[in-house]
């Protein structure tokens, strides 16, 4: 079998998206989209994205995390494949897809994507002293540390991921730091188990962590992740942060043909 595919990356998060509207691709073959993802014999990516028509939208995106399996949201992965839909003139510079965790409308402004989230409910998200767990089309926990460039994240991600209360279902872990008025922030992320430059859900979940440890009803809060800038824009409504918005750049990296 021969496919075409298209490798995308926003901040640093990378995916390969293939077109998906023939319905071609054998998309319950796990160990191929793990092959695919794989960075020493696939194509490398953080996950794979199949582009499929839905009535009623301009697409469906169907995510696989690096493991080869099917994934809830990803925020980054959403930017990306609009991005797609337009360079496959499926898509306009504004629209609307389906994805596992509903609708998601689109804004385009040349390489840089407006995706809008979920609501998120604020009486939902779990605090403990610095820690927060809340659910952004993905799960995450956000932990606010100090001096997290020198964190040693795989272990310390390690006992939060495979802990008894997240081990079976996974829950991808983010350490956010702020520092002279930046956010920054370094994401372990399940299906991938390790860190990732950036993640989408990540981000949002830091900055709504944010707005509720400082009492934000709205605004824009920017975050570096290690692989470049995001901003996350939200208005909160009794206990609901309603109308988030995560943008940043998407861009096409290559294309290429692959057998397997």
């Amino acid at each position: 079998m021969q496919f075409d595919f298209f490798k995308y990356q926003g901040t640093g998060n990378d995916f390969v998206l293939i077109n998906n509207h023939k319905l071609s691709f054998p998309k319950d073959n796990h160990s191929l989209i793990k092959h695919l993802c794989d960075r020493r014999f696939g194509i490398g990516a953080d996950g794979l994205m199949l582009l499929e028509a839905a009535e009623g939208m301009d697409f469906k995106m169907v995510y696989y995390n690096a493991d080869g399996n099917e994934s809830t949201m990803c925020g980054n992965g959403g930017r990306c494949i609009s991005a797609f839909a337009k360079y496959l003139g499926i898509a306009e510079n504004k629209g609307k897809f389906i994805a596992v965790d509903g609708e998601h409308d689109f804004i385009i402004e040349d390489d840089i994507v407006k995706l809008k989230m979920i609501d998120v409910n604020a009486s939902g998200i779990l605090q403990d002293s610095n820690d927060y767990v809340l659910f952004t089309g993905s799960p995450h926990y956000v932990s606010f540390r100090t001096e997290i460039e020198q964190l040693n994240i795989i272990d310390e991600a390690h006992k939060i991921r495979y802990n008894d209360i997240y081990s079976k279902e996974g829950i991808n872990v983010n350490f956010t730091e702020v520092n002279a008025g930046k956010i920054l922030m370094r994401t372990y992320e399940r299906g991938v188990e390790d860190e990732t430059l950036s993640c989408g859900t990540g981000t949002v979940a830091v900055a709504l962590s944010f707005a509720e440890k400082n009492n934000l009803e709205k605004g824009t809060v920017e975050i570096q992740t290690p692989g470049g800038k995001l901003a996350v824009s939200f208005s909160k409504h009794g206990s609901i942060f309603t109308d988030v918005w995560l943008e940043g750049p998407a861009k096409l990296v290559f294309t290429g043909t692959i057998e397997v």
